[in-house]
Formats: structure tokens, sequence, C-alpha cells
């Protein structure tokens, strides 16, 4: 059996840090485990221009604390207004690695996203000309169609005639939630890869539903059934390069969440590396958990693995904060539900 394992120190392929208050108070339980970090752009407002993503890294660096590394990867947040030559600007600088895009509506600050997909085009086409990643919040915003059945739709209706109009266009879909998610990631080529959170290897539908609406389980896309949470377990603890990690830890304070119309996300950047240990221990791949945090990520977007390393210990039940104050209020983090016996090694 099993107590101890070794990897190259992860990174989390899709994080939100917000900004202020907030970012301050969550910014360290990332930057404890992570070396580097896709930062999403729905700020209010957006970070949509490579100067509104050197600005926001600037303050990310001001309020990383004294004698803790990490990297925070920038990106653009796509409008209909986005200028392609900004972007290309911004990748060249090589602060920017992708750009993201929210259908409008779908999910947090998503209001100033895209509507009429040929209005982004020219962006698009520029972005598969220079190799940037566009990173992909996978769900269709038509109200006639079941949240539970979003993914699967945008999948058929969006993204598979967007990289057929658009050859060699590189795409992240991020936090995928379906088994119709993993089939197509797994058929895309090497221009597609997905993310794959960490509550979604966790949770189903019922741990939201079940006994009572549970609001810190509640998240965008939202869990679904059992059979899609094996899908993700399977890849993710495949080793296949096109899965990585990207937690799409989400912090909101407790007063946004518990109330009658609560906010979306779950807070996960606490404890995910020993959550992680956990499940891939449950399903026989240990060993493949180097290459689900520390390797695909990089590879898709053609970086360097991290020289560091993470030692994650197995003993005592492991034990972390219910939740973290920030100046902005209090943020619960992510219960598994179960004992975990995973550590991070000082």
């Amino acid at each position: 059996m099993t107590d101890s394992i070794t990897l190259r120190r992860p990174d989390d392929w899709h994080l939100h840090l917000r900004d202020g208050a907030m970012m301050q108070g969550v910014l360290p339980e990332t930057a404890r485990h992570f070396a580097r970090a896709i930062i999403m752009p729905n700020l209010v407002p957006p970070v949509v221009t490579h100067a509104d993503a050197r600005a926001y890294h600037a303050r990310i660096m001001a309020a990383l604390p004294k004698g803790m590394s990490f990297d925070p990867l920038m990106v653009l947040y796509l409008t209909e207004g986005t200028d392609p030559e900004d972007v290309a600007a911004a990748a060249a600088s090589g602060l920017v690695k992708a750009v993201k895009l929210y259908p409008a509506g779908a999910t947090t600050n998503s209001n100033s996203g895209v509507r009429d997909f040929d209005k982004v085009r020219p962006v698009l086409e520029k972005m598969a000309e220079i190799g940037l990643p566009l990173c992909v919040h996978g769900e269709v915003t038509d109200p006639n169609i079941d949240i539970f059945d979003r993914e699967a739709v945008f999948i058929d209706t969006v993204l598979d005639p967007l990289r057929r109009a658009i050859p060699g266009l590189r795409v992240v879909m991020e936090h995928i939630t379906t088994s119709q998610g993993v089939d197509y990631a797994r058929a895309g080529g090497d221009d597609l890869a997905a993310t794959i959170t960490t509550h979604h290897l966790i949770i189903n539908r019922n741990h939201i539903l079940s006994g009572g609406i549970k609001p810190h389980y509640y998240c965008l896309p939202v869990a679904k059934r059992e059979t899609h949470r094996l899908a993700l377990r399977a890849a993710a603890t495949s080793g296949d390069a096109r899965f990585f990690l990207g937690t799409d830890s989400a912090p909101h304070v407790d007063a946004a969440k518990e109330q009658a119309c609560g906010c979306a996300g779950c807070f996960t950047a606490t404890n995910t590396m020993p959550l992680l240990a956990h499940v891939f221990e449950e399903d026989g791949a240990l060993g493949q958990l180097e290459a689900f945090t520390s390797r695909n990520g990089p590879a898709f977007y053609r970086l360097p693995v991290n020289e560091a390393t993470m030692t994650l210990t197995k003993g005592a039940p492991a034990e972390w904060p219910d939740k973290i104050l920030t100046e902005a209020g209090p943020v619960t983090v992510f219960d598994p539900g179960f004992p975990v016996h995973w550590h991070v090694a000082d």
C-alpha cells in the first residue's frame, strides 16, 4: 500500500481569484500548492484588453504573500468588440496564455460574453493563426434547454460547428461534466483538450438536492448524474493527455451562497490535492495523478513542466479550515463528505 507520492508541482488550469479583498484572502490558498494557474477574467468590469491583463497581473502579484512563488497565467475575456490585433499583441508579450469564451448569461459575470459568434470570428481566426488557445465555458443559454442538457447541446450546436469552421483553433473545453464531453474530447484530435474540476469528480446532482438544498455544492456547470461523474473519473485517472486539472475554484462569500438565489461555485483551492490523491487512490490510479495535475496541462499550453516537486503522504485524517476568512467575508471550503487521509507535506 502506497503511503507517499512525489510529483512535479501541480498547476491549476482554471481558477477564479476575483479582485480586491477577496483576492487577497484566497490567493494564498492556491499559491501554497500550485505553481501556476490560468486566471479567469470575469471580473466586473472584465479583463478584455492586453492593458487590462497587465493591470490585473500587477494586482495579483502585489497581493501575493512574501515568500510564496506563484505565476498567474492571464486570460482575456472574449467580447463582440475584442480587437484581434490586441489579442495577438497580448499573446506575443508572453503575458496572456488564452482567451475565454463565455456565452452571454451562462455563468457568473458572463453578461459581456458572446451572443453572435459571427462577430468574434476574426478574433478566433487570428487565434488559430498564432496558436493561442480558446478556453470555452461550454453551455448553451437557451432557457428552453434543460440545465442538465446544456453542455451536450453546446457541443453539438456550437462547439463542433465552430471547430469545423475554423480549423486549427486550439480549444480547451473547461470543467466538462458529462460523458458526452469526455467522448468529444477523446475524439477531438491534437487541438482539443478538456479540464475537469475536483468537485465534479466527487459530487453528483444528488449531493446538491437530496435531503435539502446544499448551496455550497451548487456550481455551473451543475453536477450531473452519477453515470457522468464516473465517466469524468475514468477520464481523469486514465493518464490521457487530453484531460488535466482545472479546479474552477470559485470563491463567493457565504452570504452570497446561502440565500434565495445563491451564487454558483465551489471553493476547492485549499484541499484539492489531498482530495485528488484520495480519488486517484480509490480508483487504483495514483500513478496517473502527476499526469493529470502536473504534465498534461503544460503540454497542451506548450509550457515546461515545473521543476519543483510536491510530496503527499497518507496518515491520520486530514484537517483543513471550514472557512477562509477574508476581508470580503467568510468563504466555505468544499467538504467532500468523507474522511481524507492524504496530506501535502510541508
